[in-house]
């Protein structure tokens, strides 16, 4: 995917037409069914099934169900109008891939970092990583059962981020939800590539 600064043809409003988009987050935070449930596209997915290698190295902790895990990307596409198409990459959340994330960031337009409100510390490092390289980003805070439901101003504040990023709630197994995810991610970053205005 090249770079947001090269010569891809760009929107009226200056955006590529073709935006990398990363879709990262805690271990079971959801990105693999945000990805699959918003792409057009069959989804590439590396799911694999959990195994005893496992033990000990991934914290199952909130996630005690959990079966499968991405071991190192997933992938999906979404066209959001003719002029702009989303690809989007799932990381791997599991703090043995880490390593990916470099490489993934590469010419990244903007991340949707998932937070499960159960674990949110899971959450810490996607938020930091990104934070460090100014990279855009949203907070999707993925909807689980039985999970505290928290106010937007109580999960900015657990995550110490600043107030012109948005946090915004969802659904990861709804297409509308992940899709109004995005649409607030490419607002964000529409936002931030602006010129501000001195009048």
């Amino acid at each position: 995917m090249a770079s947001v600064d090269s010569d891809i043809p760009t929107t009226e409003r200056g955006l590529p037409q073709a935006l990398k988009i990363l879709v990262a987050g805690g271990f079971g935070a959801g990105k693999t069914t945000l990805v699959g449930s918003v792409s057009e596209i069959t989804p590439l997915s590396t799911e694999e099934i959990m195994t005893e290698a496992s033990l000990g190295v991934d914290d199952l902790k909130g996630v005690e169900a959990k079966t499968t895990t991405t071991v190192a990307l997933d992938f999906g596409r979404i066209t959001i109008n003719p002029e702009l198409v989303l690809y989007l990459f799932g990381t791997p959340g599991q703090q043995r891939f880490w390593f990916m994330w470099d490489e993934l960031a590469t010419g990244t337009l903007g991340v949707v970092v998932l937070a499960d409100t159960r674990r949110l510390d899971t959450c810490f490092s996607a938020v930091d990583f990104f934070e460090r390289r100014g990279i855009p980003f949203v907070v999707a805070v993925n909807r689980f059962e039985g999970a505290a439901d928290y106010t937007r101003d109580e999960v900015r504040e657990a995550l110490d981020v600043g107030s012109d990023v948005p946090i915004v709630p969802a659904d990861a197994r709804q297409r509308d939800s992940g899709k109004e995810v995005l649409l607030t991610l490419v607002e964000h970053v529409i936002r931030r590539r602006s010129p501000i205005s001195t009048g």
